[in-house]
């Protein structure tokens, strides 16, 4: 009986974003599906950047990672607001002035076509990758608890969970997306708040006793001062300040509805407020942590080997319906608002970095055609990573993956530094190579530092490093700037 309810909560679930769909993009045009026709209010771009943000791996793996990790999470979100600062008053007013539809577009007309093309391909090879990543530990989680009750097989599940998200993301685009977000991340603040409530509930906590049962928990430690260790403070302030610069401000899925609103204000109001409210949503998952394994306690539970699959252990198995729904409506926001835009997103940059069209004319009906195709063809690619993933059936493997899919980030840094922070021409044939070269050292120095350097473990400051080491091999190939238009922030 329980597997039809969750399964009838699903269908609903969706029925809502389809809903939303066939209202925005009924009349969507070309101008609609890269940017939102430009009038995308600005709060709500920021509540549903809170979904895009929050992967369903966040919904069910912060709150399990208080177990070892404690509220250390959030030195690296408080990090956040300094990366955010930068995208808002650097980044957005750069993209701004030059009219960007395509993050990548700058690289072209700073550089050229070769920086353009290199910045697009680790942008979609990053969020390939990363999304199907994210959908995968979600996807498993609800084949676990539900859809292995019906017999149904995780590939069947997972089809069925892109072909409905291409559905509904296949004409409005953008437009529909900053709506859709919004819907998802009001379910996940809900599965968050409300399951704190629930928990609240069965340990008979009100109000003062949650905030006195999450300040006497063993895990309520945020700050960590050792610099040998992985998550020494500074470490990982400085490392989520970097984060947010490159997983927001140099990533076209966060960007491209930053850049649908009307006015650069607008934009920098919206990640303003979002970089605050982000701070109080990660408190609120850390808390639901500690609370999770206090109940966990009451009860003589015991834990799951991994700490992913508690939440839904509890929410699923021992609290009750109510729990079990809210948990589904929370999980399947957190998912579907971070996969969704993926698709969106990776066909704007491969039409426009890769394909070389002009996002600000009219497309041909071959055009439109042709959008739509490579559209469904990146959500054919989601599902084949996705089946790989789960053939391999090892999580060390798959994890490994993901890791070296967010070493691509640190050559866009390096990219997007040198062209904002010099004025050095490049090498068009050498670019590539240079990009090529940084994460791959990066990954031994990663699998090797506490040999190498006596015991000190990297962290994220990897991405710093990795960064660098493309800064540094950009300037050795460079050229003195001549006297040309070179556009600079």
């Amino acid at each position: 009986m329980a597997g039809w309810l969750f399964l009838c909560v699903l269908l609903a679930y969706f029925g809502l974003l389809f809903t939303i769909s066939w209202f925005t993009g009924r009349k969507a045009t070309d101008s609609a599906y890269y940017l939102g026709n430009k009038s995308s209010p600005w709060y709500a771009v920021a509540f549903g950047l809170i979904g895009d943000s929050l992967s369903g791996v966040t919904f069910v793996s912060v709150p399990g990672s208080v177990a070892t990790q404690q509220f250390g999470y959030m030195q690296m979100v408080l990090g956040y607001l300094v990366g955010y600062y930068v995208i808002a008053k650097v980044l957005l007013p750069l993209y701004y002035k030059m009219n960007l539809t395509s993050i990548y577009t700058y690289l072209g007309e700073r550089f050229n076509r070769n920086a353009q093309i290199t910045g697009s391909l680790y942008f979609i090879l990053s969020r390939l990758i990363g999304a199907a990543f994210r959908l995968y530990v979600s996807a498993t989680v609800l084949q676990l608890f539900i859809f292995d009750s019906f017999g149904i097989p995780f590939e069947v599940t997972v089809t069925a969970v892109i072909v409905l998200i291409l559905l509904y993301t296949y004409k409005g685009g953008i437009k529909t997306l900053v709506w859709t977000d919004t819907l998802q991340s009001s379910f996940l603040l809900a599965g968050v708040l409300l399951s704190i409530v629930v928990i609240a509930g069965a340990l008979h906590l009100d109000a003062g006793g949650i905030v006195q049962t999450v300040r006497d928990s063993n895990y309520n430690n945020i700050f960590f001062w050792d610099p040998m260790k992985q998550n020494y403070f500074f470490k990982q302030f400085i490392s989520g300040a970097l984060i947010a610069i490159v997983m927001t401000g140099l990533d076209q899925n966060m960007m491209q509805k930053n850049l649908s609103m009307r006015t650069l204000p607008e934009a920098q109001k919206n990640i303003m407020w979002f970089s605050f409210v982000l701070i109080f949503i990660n408190l609120f998952f850390v808390s639901l942590g500690s609370l999770l394994y206090a109940y966990a306690d009451s009860i003589q539970l015991t834990l799951p080997a991994r700490t992913d699959h508690l939440f839904p252990m509890l929410a699923l198995d021992h609290l009750g319906v109510f729990a079990a729904i809210v948990f589904i409506l929370g999980i399947s926001a957190a998912t579907f608002s971070s996969a969704d835009s993926v698709l969106t997103t990776l066909t704007t940059s491969f039409c426009i970095d890769v394909l070389k069209w002009d996002p600000n004319g009219n497309e041909s009906g071959k055009h439109r055609r042709q959008r739509h195709l490579i559209h469904v063809l990146f959500a054919v690619l989601l599902l084949i990573v996705i089946i790989v993933f789960n053939a391999l059936n090892n999580d060390a493997v798959i994890n490994q993956v993901f890791v070296a899919a967010g070493y691509t980030y640190g050559p866009l840094l390096g990219l997007f530094a040198f062209g904002i922070l010099t004025k050095r021409s490049l090498n068009a044939k050498a670019v590539l190579l240079i990009c090529l070269l940084p994460p791959v050292a990066c990954y031994y120095l990663n699998e090797n530092s506490v040999t190498w350097f006596n015991g000190y473990q990297i962290g994220n400051e990897l991405l710093l490093i990795n960064g660098i080491l493309t800064f540094v091999g950009l300037y050795v190939i460079s050229k003195a700037p001549q006297q040309n238009n070179i556009q600079t922030a």
